[in-house]
Parts: structure tokens; C-alpha cells; sequence
């Protein structure tokens, strides 16, 4: 295996590089430290050789800049890559508002399958390939290790709290056997925890702040690792039921009943070109200004729509970051956070740290930061805005799009949880939350969490009067009814 150091772009990277896992942190955070990425090939080399690894994809679901990828494949005689399918998020249900499983719309389920679809056929290009397996994870990674006597075991760290409490299951067991864990941070551009350890306990609860305490990444100075001649081989597999990606269809889902799906394909492949076709506008991306993007353009829209390529990990954030600062370096003058494409980034970053070291970040009731809120309870009147039958046309058509698409630009977002909670009905965010959660392809548990809570001034931006009319504003950025006559045919005469 010989990873190549090549990046699209022509960009020079300082090597600096990640190290043996750490599993302690002084407070209740069980997440490595800064310090744990700089390891000694050599010493790697010699200790993982004649053995094998396994790399647990969840998400970071690609080739490039995958350092759990890189650090399993050094010196490894075998490789498992493996990946998971979890019942309780793939399988079909049937009771659900809208097609899907009972934690997510079949939108997301299909570009998850895309992603993972590109991914295999990444592996198979480097003589390897992903090792698809069904069941509870923590059980299902448990008899791997058993069955393959593997003597290491990477995935990507995630703080997501699904994801911690069964890491600490699957850490612990693969310890207690002599299995060596690695676990980088490569999902974000900080280790949150460090970012709480610089503000003495606690995440830094406004985006100025953050920005403050944060500074500049470390992988900014970083070479990464774009890509590899080849993997080491998979080892003998036994009876553990390994299959191929599966299908919508073998999964129990019936495409034909679908109308539209949403026009945005998974995998590292589309994001690679969707990144290097954003990007090659170089002036595009330095007079970025995230307020005066058009949440009405649907054809061609308004933004990078990368969101949901970061939220599994198709594209490296890091990349991502690096890219952006080249082309910086190289125009006369660009915009600067919190409104600048960068920008976008760190408030990524800010929300992962804020949910990281904030108890019950997904709920009012328990959260510390969170206004304790009368909302109202009114199941019909949530139904008519989940299903785009408010009878306010601009609101109406956004919710259209999401159920069709399963994504939607951030400002028209902006719209219809405005209404939806402080604006004109006073529903619960979380129940907001939940529509979103299940249906946006890009839903991410700290983003999302968040932005419900800033859009109903329940934490982070409390200015109640700075309200999105549900008229005017669809007025402004749609004032021919392109977009309303879209999504909303029954108005096409109209």
C-alpha cells in the first residue's frame, strides 16, 4: 500500500500527522487528544505487521483524508473494511408520515446507499472492497472481532451520543481481548473537547467566541492523504453473513411509489466534483455572503449544496478548509466569517462543540442553555405545516420541498421554523426538529439541534421581533411564483 499525498489544486501541505489512540480526558469526555495524531510509521509498520485491521465505516464514508482508513491499512497484512446496516434506521416502516424507516425519509436512506455504493467501488479499485454486514452494531462488530482475530480496530471518533455510548461498548470489549483501538478526530476541523478545555470546562456559547478560543485548525498546515495505490487484501471472512450493498428494493422499499426523488446523488465521487465545480468560480466563492443567498432557486441553487456530503463524510471538512484557504490566498479580497463560505464552516464546528459539552442539547427540558418555552400543542396545525397545507403558499412550497427532496436552502429553512415556533403558530421546536431530523438528507443531530433552538430564540439569538414574514419574504425572492408554482403544481393557473 502507498498512500499518495496529492491534492487536486496544486496544494503544498506541511507534513504533520496523526498518532496512537488516547482514551483518557481529564473530564467526562472519552475522546483522544490533540496529542494522540503524531505516531511513528516506522514503530506502526513493525507492530501491526503480519496482522490484521478492521476499519469501521460509519460515516466518513470515503478514500480521501481518511486517517482511520490510513492508520488500520500501514503495515497490515489483512484489511476488514466494514460497514454496518442498522435495522432500526434502514428498515422499512410503514407507519412512518412519509416513506422511510422509522428514523429517517427514504431520501437519506438512498444517498446513504449511493455513498456506500461509491464507496465499495473505491475499495474494489484498490483491491479491496466494503464488507457489508446487517444487525445491532455493537453486537455485530463484536463477532467480527472474534471471528477474525483482528489486532486493530479504527474508526472515525464521533460525539454524536448514539455513536458514544455504543463506542465505549465496543471500545471496552476489543480492549479487554488485547485489540488496539484507534479512534482520530477527522470528522471535524477541532476536537471539540479541546475547545472546552481551552474555555476552561464549558463550550463556547457564541459564534464570536468560538471563532476566539478556536483559531486556526491544525489541519491547516496539514498534508493529507488523497489517495492510495492499493489496500492490503481482506483476510478470510468465515459465516458472519457478508453481502454487497443492498438495494432500496432489497431493503423493502418500492421505487416506482416514489414521485420525485430528491435531484442529489451520494458518494465521495459526487462530492469531489461537486466541490471542484463550486470552487473553480474562484470570485463565487471569495464574494460568498451567506445573508443574500436566493432560497428560491431550486434549478440552479444558491449555495455549494455540500451539507449533506459533509454530514456523512463523502467530503473531508478538512479538504474542504484547505481548498477554501487557497483560493483566498490567491484573490484580492473575499469575505470573513461568520458570512463567508469559511464561515459556514466554523459554524459547523461551533454547534458540534456546543452540543458536545451540553447535556440534553436535544431537548428543552434538562438543557441549561435553553429557554424554558409555554409552547402550544397543536397536533393538526404541525400536521398542515409538515405536509405543506398551511394555505400560506411560500411556507406551503418549502415543505414540499423538503418532502420531495429532502433538502431545502438554509434561509428558506429559516422560514419555516420561524413560523412554525416564534413567528405564527408557537409549536414546540422539537417537534419541528424531529420533521427535519427525518427528513433532510443533510440532518445532523448537533446542526440541527441547534439551529431549531437559535430560529425559535430558545438559546444563542434571542431578538423575538426579527421575524420571516410568511408573504413578504416569499415575495421578495419569488416574486413571479416560479418557485411556489413548482413545488406547488395546484397553483401553476394561478
Amino acid at each position: 500500500m502507498k498512500p499518495s499525498l496529492a491534492l487536486s489544486g496544486g496544494a503544498n501541505f506541511t507534513r504533520n500527522f496523526w498518532g496512537k489512540y488516547q482514551t483518557s480526558f481529564k473530564r467526562r469526555f472519552s475522546v483522544p487528544s490533540s496529542s494522540s495524531y503524531c505516531f511513528n510509521p516506522i514503530a506502526t509498520m513493525a507492530s501491526a505487521s503480519g496482522f490484521g485491521s478492521l476499519v469501521w465505516f460509519r460515516k466518513g464514508l470515503r478514500v480521501h483524508d481518511n486517517p482511520a482508513l490510513e492508520y488500520a491499512s500501514k503495515g497490515s497484512q489483512f484489511l476488514y473494511p466494514v460497514f454496518v446496516i442498522d435495522p432500526h434506521y434502514m428498515e422499512l416502516d410503514p407507519s412512518a408520515f412519509s416513506p422511510g424507516s422509522s428514523r429517517s425519509g427514504v431520501n437519506r436512506i438512498r444517498f446513504l446507499l449511493e455513498s456506500l455504493k461509491d464507496l465499495d467501488s473505491s475499495l474494489k479499485k484498490l483491491g479491496s472492497r466494503l464488507l457489508v454486514l446487517k444487525g445491532e452494531p455493537g453486537e455485530v462488530l463484536v463477532r467480527c472481532l472474534q471471528e477474525w482475530k483482528v489486532n486493530m480496530l479504527c474508526f472515525e471518533y464521533d460525539t454524536d451520543p448514539y455513536y458514544q455510548a455504543l463506542d465505549v461498548r465496543v471500545k471496552d470489549y476489543a480492549s479487554s481481548t488485547g485489540v488496539e483501538v484507534f479512534s482520530p478526530v477527522s470528522h471535524t476541523l477541532f476536537n471539540p473537547a479541546d475547545i472546552i478545555e481551552k474555555n476552561g470546562g464549558k463550550p463556547p456559547l457564541s459564534y464570536q467566541s468560538f471563532v476566539k478560543i478556536a483559531g486556526e485548525p491544525s489541519c491547516a498546515t496539514s498534508e493529507l492523504v488523497m489517495s492510495y495505490s492499493s489496500l492490503p487484501p481482506i483476510g478470510e471472512v468465515g459465516n458472519l453473513g457478508i453481502s454487497e450493498v443492498p438495494t432500496l428494493e432489497e431493503l423493502g422499499y418500492r421505487e416506482d411509489e416514489i414521485a420525485e426523488w430528491t435531484p442529489f446523488r451520494g458518494g465521495e465521487s459526487e462530492a469531489l466534483q461537486r466541490l471542484t465545480k463550486s470552487i473553480s468560480d474562484k470570485a463565487w466563492v471569495a464574494n460568498f455572503e451567506k445573508p443574500k443567498g436566493d432560497p428560491s432557486a431550486f434549478l440552479k441553487p444558491a449555495t455549494t449544496v455540500l451539507s449533506p456530503y459533509l454530514k456523512f463524510g463523502c467530503l473531508s471538512s478538512r479538504y474542504f478548509y484547505q481548498c477554501l484557504k487557497n483560493i483566498y490566498k490567491d484573490v484580492k479580497k473575499h469575505t470573513s466569517p461568520p458570512v463567508s463560505l469559511l464561515g459556514q464552516l466554523l459554524w459547523r464546528e461551533f454547534f458540534y462543540t456546543t452540543a458536545f459539552g451540553t447535556p440534553n442539547f436535544d431537548k428543552m427540558r434538562g438543557n441549561r442553555i435553553c429557554k424554558q418555552i409555554p409552547w402550544n400543542e397543536d397536533h393538526a396545525m404541525l400536521a398542515a405545516w409538515r405536509d405543506g397545507k398551511t394555505g400560506y403558499p411560500w411556507i406551503d412550497a418549502i415543505m414540499v420541498q423538503l418532502l420531495k427532496w429532502g433538502w431545502m436552502h438554509h434561509l428558506a429553512r429559516h422560514c419555516v421554523a420561524c413560523f412554525l415556533t416564534r413567528g405564527d403558530l408557537f409549536i414546540h421546536w422539537e417537534q419541528g426538529r424531529d420533521v427535519f431530523e427525518r427528513l433532510l438528507i443533510d440532518s445532523d443531530w448537533a446542526i440541527n439541534n441547534g439551529n431549531w433552538m437559535w430560529l425559535s430564540c430558545s438559546s444563542f439569538f434571542y431578538q423575538y421581533n426579527r421575524i420571516y414574514s410568511p408573504i413578504s419574504f416569499g415575495k421578495k425572492y419569488d416574486p413571479d411564483g416560479k418557485f411556489i408554482r413548482h413545488f406547488l403544481p395546484v397553483l401553476k393557473g394561478s
